[in-house]
C-alpha cells in the first residue's frame, strides 16, 4: 500500500501449505473442517549444487475451471453491490502469484509449474517490478513512458493484455505473491495491516511491526529459493535498505542479496547477473513511483517526472540483456487519486455507525479488514452494508474466502489472519482513519481494491 519503507520489502515464492495441496482453480471451501498438516520446513540455503526435491507446486492441470464468475474489466455492475460483482483476479492463469513459477518452470526448475501459458521459456529471466504502475497508469501516459509504451503489444506473450495482482492490490501482499508463487490465502500476507491471531494486535506487514516471527509467518520456501537449489542463479538486486528486512525474508529470500543505491546501479548490476550463469533468475525493483503517486497524485509533476526516469531504466536495462534473456516488466498494484471532501473520504473514526462493534480496523482506505468485539461480526456486517453497500463490496469473512478473493483456497493459520468483515471498493472513495491512520489518511493516491487502475498490471516482455 504505502510507498516501500525501511522497515519492509520485498518478496517471491513457494507452495501451499497441506500434502494434499490447494487446487489452484477450485473455489475454496469457507474454512477447512479438519487441521491442515504442517508445512514443509523451509530448507536452510546453501552453497551446494545438489537439487533437493522440493514439495511438489500445484500444476495447472489440476486446476479445475472456476465457476462463472465476472472477470470482464468494464463499469457494468449491479446496486446495491452484489459480491459475485466482484471481478477476482486470475489466480492460477494470469496473477502475479503465476509469474516466477512460470519463469522457473521454463529453466526446469523442479516443484514449480507453467502457469501463465502465454509465456515462452528462456534461459535466463529478469523481472523488474515498478512499485505502483498499473496497466491504466501506463497506457494512459505514453509521452512520459515511450519506452514502455512501445511494449504494450508485447504484454503478457505478445497478447498485449495486462495480469492480475491478487486482492488486495497492496505492495506487501503482492512482493509476497510474487516472491513464493502463491497467492494471499497460501502465503499468509493478505493485506498491509491484519490481526496477528496470536497476539490480537494488529501487525503492519511492508514494515512487520510489531514483529512476528517470520518463518511461522509465511513458511512457504520461495520460487528463489527454489531455483538456488536446482543450479539456477538466483539474484535480488535492490535498495540495501531491504537487504534484511522480514518482508525480504519470507518474500525474496534465495540466491544472492544485492544492494545498489541508484537506478541505474541496480540495472547495471540485473544486467550484469543475468549474464553471470546459463540459467538466472534475477529481480529487482523501484519503489518511487508508488511514493510520489501516494504524496502527489498521479496528475502531479513529481509522479510524472518519476514515470519518465524509470521508462529510461527499463530501455537502459533492455539494451544491456545477455543472449537468451528475457526480461519482464511489471508491478504490484495500480493506483487512483481520492478528492478530499466527504463525498469521497469517510472518516471511520468520526462515523459512531460504522465503528459500533468494532475491535480493530486493519487493511487500508480501498480495502478494510475489520475485526469485531465477540458476537457483534453479524451485526457489524449488517451496519456496512448499510451505510457502504453501494460504494464497497462488502463480505463476511467466509463470503470473501468461498467467492476466491484471497485465492482458491485459505490455509488454518491465515483464516483469522482475515477481517470478520471485508470491504472493496468499488467507486472512487476512500473510508480513511484521521485519528488512528494520519499518515495513510493524508495521501492522495491510493490502492488496494478490485478496480480495474488498482488491479491490472503491466507485463511487458523484451527477448534477447
Amino acid at each position: 500500500m504505502a510507498q516501500p519503507t525501511p522497515g519492509a520489502r520485498p518478496a517471491p515464492g513457494a507452495q501451499p501449505a497441506s500434502g494434499a495441496q490447494p487446487t489452484p482453480g477450485a473455489r475454496p471451501v469457507p474454512r477447512p473442517q479438519a487441521p491442515r498438516p504442517a508445512p514443509p520446513a523451509r530448507a536452510p540455503q546453501s552453497a551446494s549444487t545438489a537439487r533437493p526435491t522440493p514439495p511438489a507446486r500445484p500444476t495447472p492441470s489440476a486446476r479445475s475451471a472456476p465457476p462463472p464468475h465476472p472477470t470482464a474489466w468494464d463499469d457494468a455492475h449491479p446496486s446495491p453491490l452484489a459480491l459475485g460483482s466482484a471481478p477476482l483476479p486470475e489466480y492460477g492463469t494470469g496473477s502475479l502469484a503465476d509469474l516466477l513459477p512460470t519463469l522457473a518452470a521454463g529453466m526446469g526448475v523442479p516443484g514449480t509449474s507453467a502457469a501463465i501459458p502465454e509465456l515462452a521459456p528462456a534461459d535466463r529471466n529478469c523481472v523488474f517490478l515498478i512499485d505502483g504502475l498499473g496497466w491504466e497508469q501506463l497506457k494512459a501516459h505514453p509521452e512520459e513512458a515511450p519506452f514502455m509504451t512501445s511494449l504494450l503489444a508485447a504484454s503478457r506473450g505478445g497478447t498485449g493484455r495486462p495480469i492480475t495482482a491478487g486482492y488486495p492490490a497492496t505492495t506487501a501482499t503482492s512482493l509476497a505473491s510474487v516472491g513464493t508463487g502463491l497467492p494471499p490465502g497460501a502465503h499468509g500476507l493478505p493485506g498491509y495491516t491484519v490481526r496477528n491471531p496470536d497476539t490480537g494486535e494488529l501487525m503492519n506487514q511492508l514494515r512487520w511491526q510489531p514483529w512476528a516471527p517470520p518463518g511461522p509467518w509465511q513458511p512457504y520456501p520461495t520460487v528463489f529459493e527454489l531455483a538456488h537449489r536446482a543450479g539456477v542463479h538466483a539474484a535480488q538486486v535492490s535498495s540495501p535498505t531491504f537487504a534484511n528486512t522480514p518482508l525480504t525474508k519470507v518474500a525474496l529470500s534465495g540466491g544472492t542479496f544485492l544492494g545498489r543505491l541508484s537506478g541505474e546501479e541496480r540495472m547495471d548490476t540485473a544486467a550484469e547477473q543475468l549474464a553471470a550463469a546459463d540459467r538466472a533468475l534475477v529481480y529487482t525493483y523501484y519503489a518511487e513511483v508508488d511514493g510520489a503517486g501516494h504524496r502527489y497524485g498521479l496528475d502531479s509533476d513529481t509522479w510524472r517526472g518519476q514515470l519518465m526516469y524509470v521508462d529510461r531504466l527499463v530501455q537502459r536495462l533492455a539494451e544491456q540483456l545477455p543472449p537468451r534473456s528475457a526480461l519482464y516488466v511489471t508491478a504490484d498494484h495500480g493506483m487512483v487519486d481520492i478528492p478530499f471532501d466527504e463525498d469521497h473520504r469517510v472518516d471511520f473514526d468520526e462515523d459512531w455507525e460504522l465503528k459500533a462493534g468494532v475491535a480493530l480496523l486493519g487493511g487500508e482506505g480501498r480495502a478494510r479488514h475489520v475485526y469485531a468485539v465477540p458476537g457483534a461480526a453479524d451485526d457489524v456486517l449488517t451496519c456496512w452494508r448499510e451505510v457502504l453497500g453501494e460504494q464497497f463490496w462488502v463480505a463476511s469473512r467466509d463470503e470473501a474466502i468461498e467467492a476466491g478473493w484471497f485465492g482458491p483456497t485459505v490455509d488454518e493459520r491465515v483464516y483469522h489472519r482475515i477481517g470478520d468483515v471485508i470491504a472493496a471498493a468499488r467507486d472512487d472513495v476512500l473510508l480513511i482513519a484521521s485519528e488512528r491512520e494520519p499518515r495513510e489518511s493524508a495521501m492522495v493516491g491510493n490502492h488496494g481494491s478490485m478496480t480495474p487502475a488498482e488491479q491490472l498490471v503491466p507485463l511487458l516482455e523484451v527477448r534477447s
